[in-house]
């Protein structure tokens, strides 16, 4: 039986480059994540989340629209998401919420009101020379004028970076300037219906912030599969990428050693428990202003980060620590929380987020509704999820397909146009309930494997397992003829 709500709000949080194992509900109870670990306390924790694409502009185009990114047209970074394709605020068909966006937004026209959202706070300023033809590419975001006003001047006399702000004392810190806004608005839309999402950046690079002594470098474990070398069964971009961290390291610290992963580890945990101090602001106003027990509230993250797991860092491959995220929902008035066990996608927030505000459905909609899973205890998820990958977006090596680089060791060894090819190949992926995963890719590069047994992903078992690598590629097949992804895939 579904659950009656009266009318509810939304508040939407999501980070940006935050790998799910952040999180004491997901096993780390090393990290210091009070107001998120107390969240996940409260709701529906989803054990196996996953992104559609990981990389930001993609996925955070699926977290608004309901829609893949070959769907959608936000293939890659900086893409910027049409007007014509809804956004969940435009879905919304009696348009009595008071809508909000604040935060990076990384679907275009950064510093505009749009898609449904009323009112629009940004962040980053980074972007603006993107915006689109007869757009002010001089207008500035409200945290340059928060900054402004409380003394700080740009070191270039226009824009604070990204690497300047995150040296800014925490007071003045894109966290602490989100927390105070999202607690005005909802203060002063306490009587009135609203959907509020709140973007974080963090923990998304520069690997360094205000919470940097946080965390001992010599305590961090490293990951698990840290040490786990890659073999030639494996694709080429991620052997060119662990090579290229080795060589030129990431934020202004080097990655050579384990004591160097320990570092950057560290700054990343301190990262992560810098939001999580102002995400318990946000949602103590919830609590304290009594919307509690009329808000939905959702947590999750764009995509992960591999943070030493094969020695890598960031995002861009199919790996569980890139692809997998933190996803938890607490409904209207839940005080208990639950896990719910198997593969979900990203693909199902936006009809989920509908069904449980009472809207229809709308037929484009290329996901399902979790509700049921929601509403029913030791639920178990029995679906597909499916991950794609369509453009180069890797800054370690260049973001525009003209300005590859090689690490010096594979000078003569691999060529850029091979690594150009790797980038860019279209790889589909498909993760079964019963704990298979594929990554089918057009180079001929498939890698195969078994998640329960081999959950760090360090034995690419394809060539021995063929027969159930075919299985998994006609369910991508059929993925794909359902939601119109063109990509031609080889027979296996």
């Amino acid at each position: 039986m579904k659950t009656t709500i009266n009318k509810p709000n939304l508040l939407f949080i999501y980070t940006d480059e935050q790998a799910f194992n952040t999180l004491a509900a997901y096993g780390n109870s090393q990290i210091e994540m009070p107001n998120l670990n107390r969240l996940a306390e409260q709701s529906v924790v989803f054990n196996q989340a996953y992104v559609t694409q990981p990389v930001c502009t993609p996925s955070r185009s699926t977290l608004l629209t309901g829609l893949y990114p070959h769907a959608n047209g936000c293939t890659e970074n900086n893409v910027p998401l049409s007007l014509e394709t809804p956004c969940l605020p435009e879905m919304l068909s009696d348009g009595n919420y008071r809508t909000a966006h604040f935060g990076k937004w990384h679907l275009g026209d950064e510093l505009y009101a749009q898609h449904g959202f009323q009112e629009w706070v940004g962040v980053e300023d980074g972007y603006t020379h993107r915006s689109s033809e007869g757009k002010d590419k001089s207008i500035l975001s409200g945290y340059h004028h928060f900054l402004v006003d409380n003394g700080f001047t740009p070191r270039d006399g226009k824009k604070f970076g990204r690497d300047e702000a995150a040296r800014l004392p925490e007071e003045y810190s894109k966290p602490a300037f989100l927390a105070r806004e999202a607690s005005r608005f909802l203060l002063e839309n306490r009587n009135n219906p609203f959907v509020l999402y709140v973007n974080f950046l963090e923990p998304h690079m520069p690997y360094f912030g205000p919470r940097d002594d946080q965390y001992d470098p010599k305590k961090m474990p490293l990951p698990h599969n840290f040490e786990a070398e890659f073999s030639d069964s494996q694709p080429l971009k991620t052997r060119v990428f662990a090579e290229a961290y080795r060589e030129w390291g990431h934020s202004g610290m080097p990655l050579r050693t384990p004591e160097h992963w320990q570092r950057i580890i560290a700054n990343y945990w301190g990262l992560c428990s810098l939001i999580d101090t102002h995400i318990g602001a946000i949602l103590d106003t919830l609590e304290e202003s009594g919307l509690s027990d009329n808000t939905i509230v959702v947590f999750t993250s764009d995509h992960g980060d591999m943070m030493g797991s094969h020695r890598l860092i960031a995002k861009c491959v199919m790996f569980e620590e890139a692809a997998r995220v933190p996803l938890m929902i607490r409904l209207p008035g839940q005080k208990q929380g639950k896990h719910v066990s198997g593969p979900v996608s990203q693909i199902d927030v936006v009809p989920t987020l509908l069904d449980l505000m009472d809207h229809s459905i709308p037929q484009q909609l290329q996901g399902e509704s979790l509700r049921e899973l929601l509403e029913t205890d030791n639920a178990i998820s029995t679906r597909n999820a499916f991950i794609e990958w369509n453009g180069p977006n890797s800054g370690i090596v260049g973001e525009a397909t003209d300005n590859f680089r090689l690490p010096s060791r594979l000078e003569g060894v691999v060529s850029c146009d091979e690594l150009k090819e790797a980038i860019t190949d279209s790889v589909r992926t498909v993760i079964s309930p019963d704990g298979w995963k594929l990554n089918c890719s057009p180079l001929g590069e498939h890698e195969l494997y078994d998640l329960n047994n081999d959950p760090g992903e360090t034995v690419n078992i394809f060539a021995e397992n063929k027969e159930p690598a075919r299985k998994l590629r006609e369910e991508i097949v059929t993925w794909q003829q359902e939601t119109g992804d063109t990509v031609e895939l080889p027979l296996l």
